[in-house]
């Protein structure tokens, strides 16, 4: 791989986190459901209600859809830096380097974001493929295209559990044509100049922390480890690499659509002076003329509606503006009356 520009490293360092106050002989696992269990819709409310993040098996995405976009993606990113800034800067689709958003973010990873929609047109960032460029098109869209059918599967499995009807009640969003949806390949070269601050504790930011705003992630990385999630404590967990699985995050939508019910988990990317991770995260959203509102079949009695109402373009665009850490939904909570 390519090595990434060097800048002062320091900018790149993770602060100190909150220590880990619970039980240090109480270890908290990732969820980890099999999708072709009876009883995975009850465990998957579960992780979305105690966790918002959960690992997943028997997924049904085919290994050589998985296999060819990691092949890929190394190829892309192996690329001279002068080749692969053909396909950028982002906007907000293209090649990004170092510089996450416009808010002033930044990590030690190099990413491309692409639309999800099947039709979206490639050609300049498939310029960069001197040779067959058709093929990444047709390698992202079909995995795109498995990736999304297993969040919906997972969505509708939500729904059935949670006694809504339509069942589609929240897939149906990532099924509309007019779906929000984004595709991102990240990938976080070694460091070596940060070894000795490794030994010392210290972690270099990759991917800072945040929530995603969306309706639901599906994630799936080499075995380089690297992401961790925060716990209610404030603590974070490492979440030990599995390139045989997919991680799913609840999104910050389906957490207001369930009026908190399930929990949008705040995750980070820590990235490694030894090795390489390649992620790939598939992020399904709603149109943007979307009104994200909690459902009313899911109020019970006179509970009160955690949330105003808004429409994804609002929320997409508010989420934008603010740097990665910043509570976005905040500025979206009903404050309770005194």
């Amino acid at each position: 791989m390519v090595a990434l520009s060097k800048p002062p490293i320091e900018q790149f360092f993770v602060k100190p986190s909150k220590p880990n106050t619970n039980n240090p002989l109480i270890i908290p696992s990732i969820p980890l459901i099999d999708l072709s269990k009876p009883e995975s819709k009850h465990q998957l409310v579960k992780a979305c209600q105690d966790f918002g993040f959960f690992k997943v098996v028997n997924h049904g995405v085919p290994k050589k859809f998985i296999n060819k976009l990691e092949s890929e993606a190394v190829k892309f990113f192996s690329c001279p830096l002068s080749t692969k800034e053909k396909a950028g800067p982002p906007d907000p689709f293209g090649y990004g380097n170092k510089r996450i958003g416009r808010n002033g973010d930044v990590g030690w990873v190099e990413y491309l974001l692409l639309n999800a929609k099947l039709e979206s047109d490639y050609q300049r960032y498939l310029s960069v493929f001197e040779e067959n460029p058709e093929i990444f098109q047709g390698v992202v869209n079909d995995y795109v295209t498995a990736v999304k059918k297993m969040a919906c599967e997972i969505l509708e499995l939500l729904a059935d559990e949670m006694k809504l009807q339509p069942r589609n009640v929240f897939s149906k969003l990532l099924m509309d044509e007019e779906s929000d949806s984004v595709f991102r390949v990240n990938h976080y070269p070694p460091c070596p100049e940060f070894q000795e601050n490794e030994k010392n504790g210290r972690k270099l930011v990759g991917f800072g922390e945040h929530t995603d705003p969306q309706i639901i992630s599906v994630l799936r990385s080499n075995n380089t480890s690297g992401l961790e999630i925060s716990l209610r404590d404030g603590s974070w967990m490492s979440v030990p690499a599995d390139s045989e699985s997919f991680f799913i995050n609840v999104g910050d939508s389906l957490q207001v659509m369930t009026n908190g019910r399930f929990k949008s988990v705040k995750h980070r990317v820590v990235a490694n002076s030894r090795k390489s991770r390649v992620s790939m995260i598939y992020f399904g959203g709603p149109p943007l003329s979307e009104k994200i509102a909690p459902l009313t079949s899911l109020m019970q009695g006179e509970e009160d509606s955690l949330y105003k109402e808004f429409t994804w373009f609002e929320y997409k665009k508010s989420a934008f503006n603010s740097r990665l850490s910043d509570n976005r939904l905040g500025l979206f909570e009903k404050i309770a009356a005194s």
